[in-house]
């Protein structure tokens, strides 16, 4: 969940008309040239010089579409889009992650795409196909994939070293994951074998999927962290503070454990791609697919570009969301390393953009990937885990305690 939300990001969402138009070009978003400018909401400023790229190689082929990108920070994004949809100035096209997508979709705030993709033989099949079920709703596709993001186990190779532990690899599952835990965590250097996130993405998700739990049924009525599988996991995953083998949820509230595993006090943590900028410049680092329980299986959350429902230019806005989501836009983004671009086939650019990380752990994961589960009111639900697996993590109630009371609430908000 935190993941996919800590983007630097920044601007202002809106319509804005052309300068230099007539009123009445301006209310139609073309000029006297014939030209049609159509807006773009993102949030990403890292990824802009990508972007701006890409509209360079789309204005090759579309010379009359002009693009305006209008960038606003993550924190603000949500909050200025539901402002500007009530005025009926949303972005012609914008970015939509998968928390949202069911909201908007069922709001009616986006457009459907498929009849549109089947009318161009527009493939969805390039495609992770945990993708396209992110953003299918009732039947109905509503955004075209363009990057994702999987989970891999970090870990600390200098540390692995020391301790005279085998670094990690696909042989890996839940009972080797505890053993080299305990092998790699050393007290007196003040060294914590593993980091027992409390994050659902890259965290707990990943645990209850692995053991054959589910987070929401495919109904999207009822919660499953109740049940057996869920709780076995749940607990698994604490088990590691309550041994001594992770840091406290008190000591990780406190000091971030991407800094101390920065700073090589924990030996091992599930984090994701979005990491790669910063965990790259440490040469002990290097990342393996995640341990595997009873099954393969890691969390799967990517963004994708959807139409705004309200656009006065529908064919300009599809075309372009059609080039954003082709092979030749995907192939500027894995060059620049920033995302793993979704389009299949074009991964390998952005592994070789750091050569020196096995970045082919999270292409990996996306074949055995389960998408974040998104219902009309997800952030309620997280809001909800926070709130209560927090008190189960402080070691403040029991894991069954916790299930029954996030089960609950989560029930209540699903019935709403």
């Amino acid at each position: 969940m935190k993941k996919w939300i800590i983007m630097l990001l920044t601007v202002v969402l809106g319509v804005i008309g052309l300068s230099g138009c007539s009123d009445s070009d301006a209310a139609s978003g073309g000029d006297k040239d014939g030209k049609v400018e159509i807006t773009y909401g993102l949030w990403d400023k890292k990824q802009v010089p990508a972007i701006e790229e890409i509209i360079k190689l789309f204005n090759e082929k579309y010379p009359d579409i002009q693009v305006k990108t209008e960038i606003t920070p993550y924190g603000q994004y949500f909050q200025k889009l539901e402002t500007a949809a009530t005025g009926g100035a949303l972005p012609d096209v914008l970015w939509m992650n998968g928390a949202h997508a069911v909201q908007y979709a069922k709001g009616k705030v986006i457009l459907p795409l498929s009849e549109m993709a089947e009318k161009d033989n527009y493939s969805l099949d390039n495609y992770p196909k945990s993708l396209i079920d992110l953003y299918t709703v009732d039947g109905d596709i509503y955004g075209i994939p363009k990057d994702y993001d999987t989970t891999g186990l970090w870990y600390n190779k200098k540390i692995f070293d020391e301790a005279g532990v085998s670094y990690p690899d696909e042989t890996w599952d839940w009972e080797e994951l505890k053993e080299a835990a305990k092998q790699l965590t050393d007290k007196e250097k003040g060294i914590w074998g593993y980091a027992a996130l409390m994050g659902n993405q890259g965290g707990y998700y990943d645990f209850i999927w692995q053991n054959g739990g589910y987070i929401i049924s495919e109904d999207g009525k009822s919660a499953g962290f109740d049940k057996p599988e869920a709780i076995e996991a749940l607990e698994y995953n604490v088990s590691f503070i309550k041994e001594g083998l992770s840091p406290t949820q008190a000591q990780m509230t406190e000091t971030a454990a991407s800094e101390l595993f920065s700073s090589g006090k924990i030996a091992m943590m599930f984090d994701g791609p979005w990491m790669v900028p910063e965990y790259k410049k440490n040469p002990d680092l290097d990342v393996a697919v995640v341990p595997q329980g009873k099954k393969r299986a890691v969390s799967i959350h990517g963004l994708s570009n959807v139409i705004s429902s309200n656009t006065k230019h529908k064919e300009e806005a599809w075309k372009f969301v059609q080039f954003l989501g082709s092979k030749e836009a995907a192939e500027v983004f894995a060059k620049t390393g920033t995302v793993i671009p979704a389009f299949n086939g074009t991964q390998d650019a952005w592994k070789e953009s750091v050569p020196n990380l096995n970045l082919q752990a999270f292409i990996d994961g996306a074949e055995y990937s389960v998408p974040l589960p998104s219902v009309e009111n997800t952030g309620e639900i997280w809001q909800y885990e926070t709130d209560v697996l927090k008190k189960a993590w402080s070691e403040e109630i029991s894991i069954e305690e916790a299930a029954e009371e996030l089960t609950k609430k989560a029930n209540e908000a699903l019935s709403k």
